[in-house]
């Protein structure tokens, strides 16, 4: 059976640096018909398992530890024995939201995750967090860019572990070699490919922060 990527919505808060906001998150699932893993396990345990169904959930991987992609990363691991990954650069900011449950395993620049006959290779993109890292799957044409790159420009970097140089460097040498026709599905919003953003690197520098 063909892997393929599912997408949902949902809605939560994210806290940081003594500030709340309403935000909604995507969440991708991808595998195929028996396996899948969740990229993001953000706000709504239970909608993301309905979602899941009775396919065998392989891990819940997080881009990155902002409190609206992991906050409901326990939950959904509690209910199918499911692993969570992170990077260990990310385990500052995880802490602040789970500071009694661990990740149960790290992941690491240049590692494959296999799922549905699919690989998705691990590209830590540090900037928006510390531990952050997209997901290229080129048999499916994507990558999963968290919060690092967006329809329009890189992710926020005003807040606290976040750094504009580091953010875009992350992009120009890890995002933008890769095929112009990838598409970028994003942490939030509408998805995007690396040739619509490829030419708007100057413009970024430029704006700043």
């Amino acid at each position: 059976m063909a892997a393929r990527i599912d997408h949902l919505v949902t809605s939560g808060t994210f806290s940081l640096d003594g500030g709340t906001w309403d935000v909604d998150n995507n969440v991708w699932i991808v595998g195929d018909d028996h396996d899948v893993i969740v990229i993001d396990a953000a706000h709504d345990a239970d909608a993301i398992a309905a979602a899941v169904g009775d396919r065998r959930l392989a891990a819940i991987v997080c881009t990155h530890a902002h409190d609206d992609h992991i906050d409901a990363a326990p939950a959904l691991a509690e209910r199918t024995g499911a692993k969570i990954l992170l990077h260990p650069d990310d385990m500052e900011l995880w802490k602040r939201t789970h500071p009694d449950r661990a990740p149960d395993g790290p992941l690491t620049d240049g590692e494959t995750l296999t799922v549905g006959g699919v690989e998705l290779t691990v590209l830590h993109t540090p900037g928006h967090a510390p531990g952050a890292v997209c997901l290229h799957a080129p048999a499916l044409s994507t990558v999963f860019t968290g919060d690092t790159l967006f329809a329009g420009g890189p992710g926020a970097t005003g807040r606290s572990f976040s750094d504009f140089p580091t953010i875009v460097r992350s992009i120009q040498d890890r995002l933008l070699t890769l095929p112009a026709e990838t598409e970028v599905r994003t942490g939030h919003g509408d998805s995007t490919t690396i040739g619509a953003e490829s030419g708007h690197v100057q413009e970024w520098i430029d704006r700043g922060h």
